[in-house]
């Protein structure tokens, strides 16, 4: 496999484990570390780089989101979506730093979107917490940890 369709593949993979779909990134990268054939930066730099453009995608689909709200096929009950933001105002800005974790970091990045978290902040935030999930997941893999 080629340098450019392995990056790209890892990649995708991150990109869509960030968001809504169901993905894995985690066995990728570290299929990807035991094979020794990239440089450990560069798969730690295309896995960030794609998982936290999924989560923007993710903010960006919060962010206008809110005009279909009312309609008959929103794919969210009201009452769903009003604890969703009840839980991120209660827990604010720094529950951004759990973007990386299974089930409820994609929701998070998306209500933040809703509720027009600063982008600036936003993506500070989640790149912090998604970079420290794959520095952890490579140290562990290496048997730093």
């Amino acid at each position: 496999m080629t340098d450019l369709a392995t990056y790209s593949g890892l990649f995708a993979a991150a990109f869509f484990a960030a968001t809504l779909l169901p993905a894995q990134s985690e066995a990728v990268l570290v299929s990807l570390i035991l094979a020794e054939r990239q440089p450990l930066l560069a798969l730690l730099a295309v896995a960030t780089f794609g998982n936290v453009l999924g989560s923007v995608a993710n903010w960006l689909i919060g962010r206008f989101i809110e005009h279909f709200r009312h309609r008959r096929w929103f794919p969210v009950s009201e009452k769903s979506l009003l604890r969703a933001e009840a839980w991120y105002r209660r827990y604010g800005l720094w529950s951004l730093l759990l973007a990386w974790m299974p089930v409820i970091g994609d929701p998070i990045t998306m209500i933040a979107g809703v509720l027009r978290t600063p982008f600036p902040v936003f993506l500070a935030l989640v790149t912090i917490a998604k970079l420290g999930r794959y520095l952890v997941l490579a140290a562990i893999t290496l048997g730093l940890m």
